[in-house]
């Protein structure tokens, strides 16, 4: 319905590609020959496909396809060098696109810093939303609550990898009632000449099986990287976003599954590489198998 009537749709494959990549082998320190990581490479469904009761169907696939349709945006927020800079009080941001915008979002959990908006540093989050189209402008602010509540915001930075985009929101004001115009919420534009484009990032369905082993599961930061033909690989992507949920999944016969936006390495995925960086209580892992699939456009 989206079509317009100039333009041709590519012929799309009735059905994604479905990579196994069988493992069964230790992710230790201290079992089999010591690595943490492995390259595995993609075998025939039949091969694995042993458990057919067990397909992954008791998991929340609801979300998960919907997670697939969303957009996802990191966005870097980078609070001024200046006295009293930082703020205490609760900011919030609003996306504005083309066709839709996303509502309030409260940007509560930093991935970089526990104490967030603290002066000179940039703090980053996470947002996902359906699609609103073109990033136009966004509005953010804070609710002046808390004992140091004025806020020297310095930049938002918001990356878009389906987009392929990247946009530079310039502020360099306080948002401050007893300074500047005493305004505590702003709109800002994107600065045209900082706005970085590359080719899109596309969902992988990532399917990950822990063995039934004694001490099989993990608390460590699973990572993974997928690699196409003529040498094409994605970034190293952490599966998990924090540690609570390291100490969620890759649990003892346990199956765990992901949707992650990555670099588009093409339609033949020749192998993967995934590992994990030895930390948390109880980092040694046995790995069964690990099942890749490249979504389409649609989410299917």
């Amino acid at each position: 319905r989206l079509l317009t009537s100039r333009t041709v749709p590519r012929e799309q494959p009735v059905a994604p590609f479905l990579y196994y990549f069988p493992c069964q082998r230790w992710l230790a320190v201290e079992e089999d020959d010591g690595q943490v990581v492995r390259e595995l490479v993609p075998v025939d469904e039949a091969f694995v496909k042993k458990d057919s009761e067990n397909d992954g169907q008791s998991l929340a696939t609801l979300g998960l396809e919907q997670k697939a349709k969303s957009t996802t945006y990191i966005v870097k927020v980078k609070t001024g060098d200046k006295k009293n800079a930082g703020t205490d009080a609760n900011v919030f941001i609003t996306l504005y696109g083309s066709k839709d915008d996303t509502g309030i979002v409260s940007l509560k959990s930093s991935k970089i810093n526990k104490n967030k908006f603290e002066r000179g540093k940039v703090d980053e989050f996470t947002l996902e939303s359906v699609d609103i189209g073109d990033l136009k402008k966004i509005k953010i602010g804070h609710d002046n609550k808390g004992n140091s509540t004025g806020w020297f915001l310095e930049w938002v930075e918001i990356d878009a990898p389906s987009l392929g985009q990247c946009l530079k929101f310039p502020c360099g004001r306080w948002l401050d009632k007893s300074e500047d115009d005493g305004a505590i919420e702003r709109f800002i534009f994107p600065a045209e000449l900082q706005t970085r484009e590359y080719i899109p990032f596309v969902p992988y369905e990532i399917t990950v099986y822990t063995s039934d082993i004694f001490g099989a599961g993990t608390d460590a930061d699973v990572f993974i990287v997928l690699y196409g033909s003529d040498g094409i690989c994605t970034q190293q992507k952490s599966l998990c976003l924090n540690k609570r949920e390291q100490r969620m999944y890759f649990e003892r016969n346990s199956v765990n599954q992901f949707i992650v936006e990555l670099e588009d390495v093409g339609d033949i995925i020749e192998k993967i590489r995934i590992g994990h960086n030895g930390g948390g209580l109880n980092s040694g892992w046995h790995l069964d198998r690990v099942a890749v699939r490249r979504l389409l456009p649609n989410g299917k």
